[in-house]
């Protein structure tokens, strides 16, 4: 087993209330636990607390009950210092759904380098680690460029080689793909990919496309702040009616592939891959019904 790097336990967020509303709780109970150099997909409807979820686990926000441990340290206990927080952000980063958010300065590489220096990392260093994660994300030809003459694609990957640069062994992308066209959304997910498979970094990426979640190691499904089922996507996906019935979809592989088993049709339902999957339906329909 690998090693555990981030773990809640019985996670919960309430947001306060004031005279006029009640609090509103966003995350009930939640646990689950992320080994290093894993994928974690996590999915849900607008409402369903993934976001939430997401600001906790960057301790962004403090949980009103449960607890989170990164790298085994209980982050929620009373004798945790604001160094030990500050310590823990520079293990754990975000790259947020609007790019424009999150870029500060007016040429790519110096807005890589901003964060290292508030680290204060020496020059030297700083040059290295933004080259390296230029190179990393694609971006090497922009370092000179102004970052609002990109693309929301290059723009998106400018912010993460921002976090790379910081050496954050965690990052979690709050549908960072969102607001992308088809083509900035292959860039993005080519790039997270990349980190996950090659660098080792331990991604968690919250999406709403499923196409997107299919290619994770693990998918975590929110529903009203409670984990309503979590697994491979092949298991996951496996069994759609809870997803359909809180308003998710699947994949379209698997949604046509569901179909014709329930027709009688000898076919899996974990296949993501859509020429492969269109092989295993003309095999079925020559086939014919079990």
């Amino acid at each position: 087993m690998k090693n555990i790097v981030l773990e809640a336990r019985n996670l919960t967020y309430e947001y306060p209330g004031d005279e006029d509303t009640p609090a509103v709780k966003a995350v009930r109970d939640v646990s689950f636990a992320i080994e290093e150099g894993s994928f974690t997909a996590i999915l849900g409807h607008n409402g369903s607390g993934k976001s939430t979820l997401a600001k906790l686990l960057c301790m962004i926000y403090a949980p009103t009950g449960g607890q989170i441990f990164l790298n085994g340290k209980n982050m929620s206990a009373e004798n945790v210092t604001e160094q030990d927080v500050m310590q823990a952000r520079r293990e754990i980063g975000m790259v947020f759904q609007n790019p424009d958010n999150q870029i500060v300065a007016t040429v790519v590489e110096e807005d890589v380098a901003f964060g290292c220096e508030n680290l204060g990392i020496p020059s030297a260093e700083i040059r290295r680690r933004v080259d390296e994660a230029l190179e990393i994300v694609g971006m090497t030809k922009y370092a000179r460029h102004a970052p609002h003459k990109l693309s929301g694609g290059q723009k998106q990957r400018v912010a993460i080689a921002g976090t790379i640069a910081m050496k954050r062994k965690i990052i979690i992308f709050d549908e960072s793909t969102a607001m992308l066209d088809p083509l900035g959304r292959k860039e993005v997910m080519d790039t997270i990919l990349r980190l996950n498979r090659e660098d080792g970094i331990t991604v968690l990426m919250i999406t709403h496309y499923m196409n997107e979640a299919a290619m994770a190691d693990r998918i975590i499904v929110m529903n009203e702040g409670s984990i309503l089922d979590d697994g491979t996507p092949g298991e996951v996906f496996s069994r759609p009616e809870p997803l359909w019935e809180v308003g998710l979809d699947v994949p379209q592989t698997t949604e046509i592939l569901y179909k014709l088993k329930k027709d009688g049709y000898d076919v899996p339902l974990d296949v993501f891959d859509p020429e492969i999957c269109a092989k295993i339906i003309a095999k079925a329909l020559e086939r014919g019904r079990s």
